[in-house]
């Protein structure tokens, strides 16, 4: 497996990360509001170690990530792999990406509408409204809770065809939200798609988002275990991610 770095398209950089691509630029949101304006569709991965390790063990989510147009670094694993060749770019959580392009399209609603899908019941509704009580002027196309049964989805995929929202916002958590957006993009092939996580949890203020010294201090992952301590199993991911980047960096 070799590394390299591949020459940009469309103004990024791809840089592979174990095997997966991770696009470097210095600004994500005025790379994606371009497209927006263009009404040129894309899916966006926020790629943290985690699922750089479930992606080693699953080539259908690999083949997800190397077809998405947008792979940012997510996690502070990634930054620290990056670091290892001499790659200095900070961290993008994809939380304040998906909160930056929520401002712009409040700013401007000539890019078009936004769909919040995913959560539990009550949870999008809540994130819904306090975005449109931060940006009035946001168009909010449509909400829908991520507890949908096999009879509700056909319904569910023609609303969104009809709809056609610009911005389309999944939060069915890793990597069940990459698959559902690589399988039904083509329902809005001009919409920008972004797997949020717990996004809407954090904006209806049932989950807290950890403090800012955690944040900078790339310790956010240490937060979120100690408010789901359940996630343990799931965290061994990251040791034997940073384990493995650095004898791969050796090898190389």
């Amino acid at each position: 497996m070799a590394v390299r770095e591949q020459a940009p398209a469309d103004g990024l950089n791809q840089f592979s990360v174990l095997g997966v691509p991770v696009h470097l630029a210095e600004n994500y949101s005025s790379w994606l509001l371009s497209r927006a304006e263009q009404k040129q569709g894309c899916h966006v991965v926020t790629l943290n170690a985690e699922m750089t390790m479930q992606a080693e063990q699953d080539p259908r989510l690999a083949q997800v990530i190397h077809q998405a147009e947008l792979v940012i670094p997510d996690g502070a694993g990634i930054v620290f792999y990056l670091k290892l060749y001499g790659k200095h770019i900070e961290r993008r959580p994809g939380i304040e990406l998906a909160e930056s392009l929520l401002q712009a399209f409040g700013q401007s609603p000539a890019l078009g509408s936004v769909f919040f899908f995913g959560g539990a019941p009550g949870i999008a509704e809540q994130a819904a409204a306090i975005w449109k009580a931060r940006s009035p002027q946001l168009t909010i196309a449509g909400i829908q809770h991520g507890y949908l049964t096999p009879d509700d989805q056909p319904q569910f995929e023609q609303k969104l065809k009809d709809l056609q929202p610009a911005l389309i916002l999944v939060g069915l958590g890793v990597p069940r939200q990459e698959f559902w957006i690589a399988e039904h993009r083509h329902l809005c092939p001009q919409a920008i798609w972004i797997g949020v996580g717990g996004s809407f949890d954090i904006w209806a203020g049932t989950k807290v988002r950890a403090p800012e010294f955690f944040r900078k201090n790339h310790l956010e992952w240490l937060y979120r275990l100690y408010q789901e301590p359940w996630r343990w199993r799931r965290m061994l991911a990251l040791p034997r991610f940073a384990i493995k980047s650095v004898l791969y960096r050796l090898r190389v």
